[in-house]
């Protein structure tokens, strides 16, 4: 029986890295993209793979119809769900007393409580020995006044998997999350040179990650069934300061 996996935001930067690895390893992948379009018809066009392999869906996670459409679709096309990979997230890049409530609700949503939705939604149809997967961040380690509200979101992911464990206890599926530091992806490629200067000196090998370097990491957890609960930094040696 062919594995399924569904990959949020997997249709650019980590999560398209992400979801290339499962294609290459003979997964079913569903990717899902919030606005992207363009991004998401590119990859598609570029790759050649087997035709039904991977299916992309537009998914805007903040929007509750969209979310539970999605999970409408894959219970749809499937009875099991071998791997779930929760990537997408959101931020705000306001100054700290101009984020309005309805912009955390907005990331809170996306980043933390899509996430529960659909572990919750999903769990009937994962078989044992699967794999759950969390993508979350160095800021959500060490707090970041600059981003308040994204550092917060993914503290909670790293909480939510961890407390996940013990809904999975005794199936053999594992729960672990990616902590990754700064990533070569789009959302770092308009960043000013003097603000990566900064982070390459708070960084021990002075550079940001590849998104190959990443998904090494989340290799390693698909293919460990003892690695389970963890919080695995890839941060090349990050420390505030």
């Amino acid at each position: 029986m062919k594995k399924v996996a569904l990959v949020t935001g997997g249709t650019k930067g980590i999560g398209k890295g992400i979801t290339l690895n499962l294609l290459k390893k003979g997964y079913k992948v569903v990717a899902t993209f919030a606005s992207d379009y363009t991004n998401a018809d590119a990859m598609m066009q570029l790759l050649d793979i087997e035709e039904g392999m991977l299916l992309i869906r537009r998914c805007n996670l903040s929007v509750i119809d969209d979310l539970y459409d999605l999970i409408d679709y894959v219970k749809g096309i499937t009875d099991h769900l071998d791997c779930l990979v929760c990537n997408a997230g959101s931020t705000i890049r306001k100054d700290f007393q101009m984020v309005s409530d309805e912009d955390w609700q907005e990331v809170m949503q996306v980043t933390v409580n899509s996430n529960f939705t659909l572990v919750r939604e999903f769990k009937s149809i994962i078989p044992n020995a699967s794999r759950l997967i969390f993508i979350g961040s160095m800021m959500g380690v060490y707090p970041h006044a600059s981003n308040v509200v994204y550092g917060v979101s993914k503290a909670a992911v790293h909480a939510l998997a961890l407390n996940l464990v013990k809904e999975f206890e005794y199936t053999d599926t594992t729960i672990n999350v990616i902590v990754p530091g700064f990533v070569e992806t789009e959302w770092q490629k308009d960043k000013p040179q003097h603000i990566r200067e900064s982070i390459y000196s708070k960084t021990a090998v002075s550079r940001f990650a590849t998104v190959s370097e990443i998904v090494s990491a989340f290799d390693f957890c698909l293919n460990n069934g003892f690695v389970n609960g963890a919080l695995l930094e890839v941060s090349g040696g990050y420390n505030y300061k």
